[in-house]
């Protein structure tokens, strides 16, 4: 009969060796941003985020100057894109509103990410701890996205903090669930059990085995969630609750466009086509990596 001990020294069988070579030859992420799918995403996502960081150099007006041709038509000399209602180059403020947006979602989305995964963290250590956060996800999710933008912002105020503010709050739900599960179904497994028997504390296992099976999907959810983020901003600009005008962002040009668009349909043609172009890269990247995490 074999023990425990033999159990935990034995090294695994000569296939299960070779079998465990062949899927650790390449790894899962890479593997998923190979395919065509995820290619597709990149080079819609890095296009914009590109003409984003670029845009000094793109952009051939600052985007609050105003000149005289208001609501110049595509291909006017001078403005690519036409221009606003106040004369303003829509190339300009289109790219420096691709700028705004990217650095909101880049502080606000890590920010619920690491809110969120650290609630799931105190879930897990103790019961009456899990019952008290899920209790804070309850109430979180308890408020619609924009009801949530509209309390924040009736207490801060419109602005770029805000607007991070309810992102980072709508995504700490999200994170925190799903780790707090995948915590809980790491737990169980007999590579766990093994450990613990070895003698491993509960830190180390926590942090060497149970954490690194567990954050799979939140490479998923960030990819989700950046695209989540791009809707929110753009829904906040749009209400007029966002980043204070005459800063630029791209939910704010199409919210102005809305009076002008039987008179001037470029106007909202390049806000429409940058968020379609990186809500759609986000979501082939997520769907690509989701479906190779699942295999």
């Amino acid at each position: 009969m074999t023990s425990t001990t033999d159990l935990l020294t034995a090294g695994p069988p000569p296939a299960a060796s070779k079998a465990r070579g062949r899927v650790r030859s390449r790894h899962p992420y890479r593997s998923a941003l190979s395919t065509a799918r995820a290619r597709t995403g990149l080079v819609l996502v890095g296009a914009v985020v590109l003409a984003g960081l670029l845009a000094p150099l793109l952009a051939g007006h600052g985007p609050t100057d105003q000149s005289g041709q208001s609501l110049a038509a595509l291909g006017t000399p001078g403005h690519p894109l036409g221009t606003d209602d106040l004369g303003r180059d829509l190339l300009s403020r289109v790219l420096y509103g691709i700028r705004a947006d990217l650095g909101i979602i880049a502080v606000a989305v890590p920010l619920g990410a690491a809110l969120g995964c650290l609630f799931a963290l105190v879930a897990a250590a103790h019961p009456v701890a899990d019952t008290v956060v899920q209790r804070v996800f309850d109430l979180l999710l308890a408020f619609p996205g924009l009801i949530l933008a509209l309390a924040v912002t009736a207490i801060l105020g419109p602005g770029r903090v805000p607007v991070v503010l309810v992102i980072a709050l709508a995504e700490i739900p999200a994170f925190g669930r799903l780790l707090r599960g995948g915590i809980l179904v790491q737990r169980e497994r007999e590579y766990v059990t093994a450990a613990r028997v070895g003698g491993s504390s509960g830190r180390r296992v926590l942090v060497r085995h149970i954490l690194p099976n567990a954050a799979d999907p939140l490479i998923v959810q960030i990819a989700v969630s950046l695209t989540v983020a791009v809707f929110i901003e753009g829904a906040m600009s749009f209400l007029g609750v966002g980043v204070r005008p005459p800063e630029p962002t791209l939910g704010a040009v199409l919210s102005q466009s809305m009076p002008y668009l039987a008179q001037a349909p470029n106007f909202a043609a390049g806000p429409l086509i940058t968020v379609t172009a990186l809500v759609l890269g986000l979501s082939l990247i997520a769907e690509a990596l989701n479906r190779e995490i699942r295999r």
